[in-house]
């Protein structure tokens, strides 16, 4: 065999054992226990107003007493109840206040999403999934859940920047997904490979 041919034979079967290494950790590593509360999905979600933010200020539960919640099995079919219900936590210095109900003001069919805060920890939610993670920068107390589009996993590092921008760092590597407040009380969310997208609040579910 000579030298070119080994070449190519060796980099065939790194490309081959990177491509089975990725696909493993996308959809065969095994999830974590699903310590979802029961109450997360027995109870409504739609009778809430979402622009009325509880008061972090330490006087109830803190974000460790309550379980880390989990998007069921790939998908859900309904909005889930707030996390963090009771959590009065305050916020660390670096985090900015995300909280409450957002739509995509250009497209409001597109999405709509609800931000918790408690403490370091954030649940972002929709009526198909929950993402609850601490903003510690580490994949340990990242992200650990499911893409409900494929029922991919994802995991991500999460953390503060200088500037109080939420900071995705996808299996603890580069940053592609951003979220951070405007002044006019916008949400910004950047993601590859789509436009960036303009969230304003809302109080509260759409009849939908």
């Amino acid at each position: 065999m000579s030298a070119a041919t080994r070449i190519i034979v060796v980099g065939v079967f790194v490309i081959a054992l990177s491509g089975a290494a990725i696909y493993y950790f996308l959809y065969l590593e095994p999830r974590p226990e699903n310590t979802t509360a029961a109450r997360v999905y027995s109870s409504d979600a739609a009778g809430i107003d979402y622009c009325a933010l509880p008061l972090l200020d330490g006087s109830g539960l803190l974000a460790d007493e309550i379980p880390k919640a989990y998007t069921p099995d790939c998908s859900a079919d309904r909005w889930p109840a707030p996390v963090l219900s009771g959590c009065t936590e305050p916020l660390p210095v670096e985090a900015a206040d995300l909280r409450g109900l957002w739509r995509d003001e250009r497209d409001p069919a597109r999405h709509i999403e609800r931000i918790e805060q408690c403490g370091n920890r954030v649940v972002v939610s929709g009526r198909r999934f929950i993402h609850d993670f601490r903003t510690t920068g580490t994949l340990a107390g990242g992200a650990n859940d499911i893409n409900p589009t494929d029922c991919s996993r994802v995991r991500a590092a999460i953390s503060w920047n200088d500037a109080k921008v939420l900071e995705f760092r996808p299996w603890g590597l580069l940053t592609l997904v951003t979220r951070h407040l405007q002044d006019d009380d916008t949400l910004v969310w950047e993601y590859p490979g789509q436009p960036r997208m303009h969230l304003k609040r809302i109080c509260r579910l759409p009849d939908r």
